[in-house]
């Protein structure tokens, strides 16, 4: 592939005007390599880039054009209106699972305590207790690179999160909570999506359970009961198409109320029942 570049001396305006991506991308870049605003980048149009800034801004669209996600190249994130500090060490927090923060703020009691398991960057986990600072909040993960990254982002927003390292529910022992809220690898292995887009830079672990997309989920629904408090609600993000499957096994495991709710786009990409 040909390297792109940008010649010293060019305008902003000249950049922007004949992009080699997308143009509401190529302004996200440049507004970072630059740290100009948006305002900025349109009132200082004709500003001439220095070779230092040119080869800056080559270099952050080069990647793009590589097809590294826009979250890695900055380093963060936006979830939940709150900016997270994002690596590939864990996956890219996306809107559809505010969702499930949406569901656990509607079903946590005030005091209450909730586990995120699975929880990479730590979005679910910080959201929850940036909006509700009287629940205890404890946050799992097997990945200690995920843990440390969930930890800055806990710091950064003042969020008072527990992290602990753990296999699922291996490190728990008898603990019991009012709310466990997942997003765990739920993606087909063998999947084609796995090998297109953003999803070839994201932990692949992170994505897939290298089996029939459910294991992870059939692991969470079996252990939840033994650590819900009677009344306690199960909340998990799912596949396109595994509503109905996730369903089947939170009846199977004697949940009630057992339901799933609908995402910005109208798909099933959440299921949870009550203990």
């Amino acid at each position: 592939m040909q390297q792109y570049s940008i010649a010293s001396g060019a305008t902003l305006a000249a950049v922007l005007n004949n992009p080699p991506i997308d143009a509401f991308e190529a302004r996200i870049l440049l507004s970072h390599a630059l740290q100009l605003s948006r305002v900025q980048l349109i009132t200082q149009s004709e500003r001439c880039l220095t070779a230092d800034e040119a080869n800056a801004v080559s270099a952050l669209f080069q990647r793009r054009l590589d097809g590294e996600p826009i979250a890695y190249i900055l380093g963060e994130r936006e979830f939940f209106g709150l900016s997270f500090h994002t690596t590939p060490a864990v996956l890219i927090p996306r809107p559809e699972t505010e969702l499930l923060v949406e569901l656990a703020l509607d079903r946590l009691p005030h005091g209450g305590h909730v586990l995120d398991m699975g929880t990479g960057s730590g979005a679910i986990a910080v959201a929850i207790a940036h909006s509700r600072p009287d629940v205890s909040v404890t946050a799992l993960d097997v990945s200690e690179a995920a843990l440390d990254l969930a930890r800055r982002n806990a710091a950064r927003h003042g969020a008072h999160v527990s992290f602990l390292r753990s296999n699922w529910f291996d490190a728990i022992n008898a603990a019991q909570f009012d709310l466990i809220v997942s997003n765990p690898p739920y993606i087909v292995k063998n999947d084609p999506h796995l090998t297109q887009g953003d999803l070839r830079f994201e932990p692949i672990d992170a994505l897939t359970d290298h089996a029939d997309g459910l294991s992870a989920l059939r692991t969470i629904v079996s252990g939840a009961p033994e650590h819900l408090k009677s009344g306690g609600w199960l909340l998990m993000e799912h596949g396109y198409d595994q509503a109905a499957a996730v369903r089947e096994l939170l009846v199977k495991h004697g949940f009630r109320e057992v339901q799933s709710w609908r995402d910005l786009a109208g798909i099933e990409r959440a299921s949870g029942g009550c203990r």
